[in-house]
């Protein structure tokens, strides 16, 4: 059983006024179980960033300049979610901006590539009407640290949404279980206890630090001072 778990950064809201996809990051669940298998992209959207996104991305245009257009990463995008269930946050915003970029290269439209679509807004919803039912509540409902996440970024939120999803969906509020206990489903009936995979913990290589403090850089460029990454790691 594969899912992917997907989110995206645009230049605003609105694909249909021409706003465009900056990043797209996906991680990999296997059997319920993080692969490691991640697609990350920053992605040269060819216009500027509306303001208010610009506050919630942090992703200037200088920063996007020398990043690859979707036209020549979206052949390796459809590979990788070709035939997936794919879990999303809000899936109409992202599907939305998906279908533009593929419309722009005349490929079919992102549920022709993939399986199921899981919205875990919906999801959430239902579980938990009339309370708010955003990433960061889901977080804080499930024990879920995002304490990291100073600013929104596509590969981190698909990240916290994988461990969201499995806490939603297996009543455990993290990516290991307790096996003190057994679950039991909405039918009162004992759910078969799984082993758990060893968490994949992927350390940063010299080159990609390296990379990292170029970005951090051009974003303090961008500011004329300190970005708001820099300063919410050194707080």
């Amino acid at each position: 059983m594969r899912h992917i778990v997907l989110d995206t950064e645009t230049t605003g809201l609105n694909p249909r006024s021409g706003d465009r996809i900056i990043e797209i990051g996906c991680v990999e669940l296997i059997d319920r179980r993080l692969t490691g298998n991640n697609f990350h992209y920053y992605i040269n959207p060819e216009r500027d960033s509306e303001e208010g996104a610009l506050a919630v991305h942090g992703l200037t245009t200088e920063f996007l300049r020398d990043k690859p257009k979707f036209a020549e990463i979206v052949n390796e995008f459809r590979d990788y979610i070709s035939g997936a269930d794919v879990i999303i946050h809000n899936a109409p915003f992202d599907v939305g901006f998906l279908d533009a970029e593929l419309k722009r290269v005349d490929i079919a439209s992102f549920r022709e590539h993939v399986g199921e679509i899981i919205d875990t807004l919906v999801q959430a919803k239902e579980m938990h009407p009339g309370k708010r039912n955003s990433l960061d509540a889901l977080c804080d409902r499930y024990g879920v640290s995002n304490a990291h996440r100073a600013l929104h970024g596509a590969l981190l939120d698909a990240e916290l949404l994988a461990e969201v999803y499995l806490a939603m969906t297996r009543g455990q509020n993290s990516l290991t279980m307790d096996l003190g206990g057994q679950d039991v489903g909405s039918d009162g009936l004992a759910l078969e206890v799984v082993a758990i995979a060893d968490i994949l913990l992927q350390t940063a290589t010299a080159e990609e630090l390296a990379e990292h403090e170029l970005v951090m850089k051009s974003l303090d460029k961008e500011v004329k001072g300190q970005c708001l990454w820099r300063a919410a790691t050194q707080n």
